[in-house]
């Protein structure tokens, strides 16, 4: 699942085909997308993903293990992709592909041609947020946890995109991803509850993550799954989307 930020300067794509674990398929976020959403990655339809996913030699009733070259970074959002179409069983190899290469176990390269299967995809569309669903949370005591670095959020540094507005979603929370997350594994439940808990989110109330891009926010949803809690949604368009609207209000410096 290895996708990276422009700033990166990283390709998911080439490094898969440079060295995997064997018999992987990638999935790539920008691939697999809306292609008649601008925004970037936005969920395909469920005909799109499962179509492209029967390519990739996967089912709905398959364990999926998914990972990452970054060891805990757009995994999550895949993972939450296949559990939103309607795979049952997607598990997340914590630690991904750097801590599988410092254990020794075997890599390969190339491009594997799987045996195409049937992925009947269903979409769960209560699992994903739009603009309008999060200006209504926002309004109604819904709360709202940005996986963005507190700079980013603060309004203190630029966005990694164009054209995208520095600063935050008024009454919205921050949780940067990498407060949750060391070394590519999720820090334990109880650090993860510090982390929701410093940045004055109330986990028994419900929750819409958001990040850049819809890629971190899943991380979000991932480290409250690890404490029990599920979040309602992921808002999918995230800052990328909020950053451009000339109808969506930003605010900068701290929330609230």
């Amino acid at each position: 699942a290895s996708w990276y930020l422009p700033t990166m300067n990283r390709d998911g794509k080439a490094e898969y085909a440079q060295r995997h674990i064997s018999k992987a398929v990638h999935f790539d976020i920008d691939a697999v997308r809306d292609l008649a959403n601008p925004l970037p990655h936005m969920m395909p339809s469920p005909e799109v993903f499962g179509a492209t996913a029967g390519a990739m030699g996967l089912s709905e009733d398959m364990t999926i293990v998914v990972y990452d070259g970054a060891g805990l970074f757009a995994a999550p959002r895949v993972r939450w992709a296949f559990l939103t179409m309607g795979a049952r069983d997607v598990r997340l190899l914590q630690g991904g592909l750097p801590q599988w290469i410092s254990e020794n176990r075997p890599v390969t390269s190339g491009t594997p041609t799987p045996e195409p299967r049937v992925f009947n995809a269903v979409l769960k569309a209560e699992a994903i947020a739009d603009t309008a669903a999060v200006k209504h949370a926002l309004a109604g005591g819904v709360q709202v946890v940005d996986a963005r670095p507190a700079p980013r959020f603060r309004g203190d540094a630029p966005e990694p995109r164009a054209g995208v507005a520095s600063g935050h979603m008024p009454g919205s929370f921050n949780v940067p991803f990498d407060t949750v997350v060391k070394d590519g594994k999720l820090l334990d439940p109880r650090a993860v509850r510090e982390a929701f808990n410093a940045a004055g989110v109330d986990i028994t109330k419900p929750i819409i993550t958001s990040c850049g891009s819809g890629v971190s926010a899943a991380i979000l949803g991932l480290a409250l799954e690890s404490i029990g809690v599920k979040a309602d949604a992921l808002y999918d368009g995230s800052w990328a989307e909020w950053g451009t609207r000339a109808d969506c209000t930003v605010a900068t410096a701290k929330a609230g």
